[in-house]
């Protein structure tokens, strides 16, 4: 029985290396999509910071200035799960020239601004109330799941219109598609904003404008293998 087994065994080995591994023919190529947007919305992230000997009443200035920022956020009809506080830090600082301790009170409020004509009168009212630090102004889009979408699209168009470019002088056709990588990455471009404390305006009855919103670009990157036949 030992024997029969043994015999079966080499025999399937045999048909095993007998048997030639066929290669699927394949043209491996990229695709970009690209949409352009005008953004709608804009994420920004502004600090108040104070300073002190004493961290007692460093965090107490702090504190009352946020406070005073938090109303105006709320006069601004701004809905609640549109502003948070994103940071809160108090850190000793030490002077080894004077050799002694001072304190840097920070915090840090991210809002979510869904109508940019609200822009100036908004940040002019947080500077206002002690916002002293501007940190981060992200533009985006409140459509931004469906333009990704077009974008993804677009990509899948471009690769397979590659793809079909190769294999056209070699009297081939592509296939379907056999594996489908996305590469994309979303990102925002930063606006530019002036400060609004100190710039001079020529014609006081005249609209102010701080920030270009200019476009964003929504893109998407994938990399495809068509089967060739």
């Amino acid at each position: 029985m030992k024997k029969a087994l043994f015999i079966l065994s080499i025999l399937f080995i045999s048909m095993s290396y007998g048997q030639e591994v066929k290669q699927v023919p394949q043209v491996n190529v990229n695709g970009e999509g690209k949409v352009k947007v005008v953004p709608d919305q804009a994420t920004i992230a502004v600090t108040v910071e104070t300073k002190g000997n004493n961290a007692k009443d460093v965090k107490k200035q702090n504190d009352e200035k946020i406070e005073a920022v938090i109303k105006f956020i709320k006069k601004m009809n701004l809905a609640p799960a549109d502003y948070k506080t994103q940071r809160v830090a108090l850190n000793p600082q030490y002077d080894y020239e004077k050799k002694k301790h001072s304190y840097n009170a920070t915090q840090t409020i991210e809002i979510l601004l869904r109508d940019l004509s609200k822009y100036d009168e908004l940040m002019e009212g947080l500077v206002d109330q002690g916002i002293n630090r501007i940190d981060n102004v992200t533009f985006q889009s409140s459509k931004l799941a469906q333009y990704q979408s077009e974008a993804r699209k677009l990509a899948m168009k471009e690769a397979k219109l590659k793809a079909e470019d190769y294999v056209s002088v070699l009297g081939q056709k592509v296939g379907r598609a056999m594996t489908i990588s996305d590469n994309s990455q979303t990102f925002y471009p930063q606006p530019m904003y002036s400060a609004m404390k100190t710039m001079e305006r020529s014609d006081a009855d005249a609209p102010r404008e701080t920030l270009a919103v200019g476009e964003i670009n929504i893109t998407a990157n994938v990399t495809v293998s068509f089967i060739l036949e």
